[in-house]
């Protein structure tokens, strides 16, 4: 991965939300999965994934994973329409609009050299998702 002080302003935007939102919140599932969250407002809702068995737990993965991907790319899609309308919510790198940036923040995320492949260490979703 590249170091994030030599990333252009879309690209480190891109790297910030695979790595701080994507990232942290497949990892926060897998540790509850595994039973080895230490929060004490979690260890109701870890006893209770504990029921579910292999099968259940990859489902709920893959939901977990499809539903955080989709919100990513709304989200995304919402900051692109507001870059081509009125402009009032706007995001800044280095003083540099992302969504000027780019044809569509919301296609950033697919393909080889996207988003997900590029920053996650999660990678692109599933196919079968």
């Amino acid at each position: 991965m590249a170091n994030a002080t030599s990333l252009d302003p879309l690209s480190e935007f891109g790297r910030l939300l695979m790595v701080k939102l994507r990232d942290r919140g497949i990892d926060r599932l897998d540790k509850m999965l595994a039973a080895k969250a230490k929060a004490p407002a979690l260890q109701k809702l870890q006893g209770e994934l504990k029921s579910l068995d292999q099968e259940q737990r990859l489902l709920l993965r893959r939901a977990f994973v499809t539903s955080l991907d989709s919100a990513i790319h709304d989200f995304l899609f919402a900051l692109q329409e507001q870059n081509d309308s009125d402009g009032r919510v706007a995001v800044l790198v280095d003083g540099s609009r992302i969504a000027e940036a780019s044809d569509g923040l919301h296609g950033e995320l697919f393909t080889e050299d996207g988003w997900f492949a590029r920053y996650s260490k999660h990678g692109e979703p599933p196919e079968e998702a």
